[in-house]
């Protein structure tokens, strides 16, 4: 019983955060709910690793490990890593002029669509950064790379947004920018 009250009063708080998470790395509501099930029942398991107060990072820690097991099984070719090479020069070729940016980014749809089209490794640090507001060194912790790893992905996170952002506005349609990194 002991273990319950801890995930309740620990874990349950955090519930909103995980699901944001789960929803953004599976880009689906359903799988989202899955994954989100899934990792409640990890963390009632586990609640005796809980240290600290840190239980946010730690509940959001559970909901991304359990993520990449539930993609393992069902969206393999989604773990592909990244060629952070091939991003930086999509970076450094495509650079837009901020103003235009911020001039087209007005419309939430457009973000949400560009945000779900980064590559997950992108798009999980991004999310936890700009939504969850974690630390950078939360964020590292999490994710298990170096500090100086998420820093470089955040900033080439906002660079590929702010590029397909314009792309999408000018177009008036969808670019995915995984289809280009290939």
């Amino acid at each position: 019983m002991a273990g319950q009250t801890r995930f309740e009063e620990f874990v349950m708080p955090h519930l909103d955060a995980g699901y944001n998470l789960a929803r953004w790395l599976t880009r689906n509501s359903d799988d989202a709910e899955d994954v989100m099930q899934e990792a409640c029942l990890r963390a009632l398991k586990y609640i005796g690793t809980l240290v600290g107060n840190d239980a946010r990072a730690w509940f959001l820690t559970v909901i991304r490990n359990t993520f990449y097991d539930w993609c393992k099984r069902n969206r393999p070719a989604q773990l592909d890593p990244v060629d952070e090479s091939v991003i930086e020069e999509l970076v450094d070729e495509r650079r837009v002029d901020p103003e235009q940016a911020a001039l087209h980014s007005a419309e939430s749809r457009l973000l949400a669509d560009a945000i779900a089209q980064l590559p997950l490794a992108f798009r999980e640090t991004l999310i936890l950064r700009e939504l969850e507001d974690l630390s950078y060194k939360e964020i590292a912790r999490i994710t298990g790379v170096p500090v100086g790893t998420v820093m470089s992905r955040i900033a080439r996170a906002r660079s590929l947004l702010q590029r397909s952002v314009l792309a999408q506005a000018i177009r008036g349609e969808p670019q995915e920018v995984q289809h280009e990194l290939r």
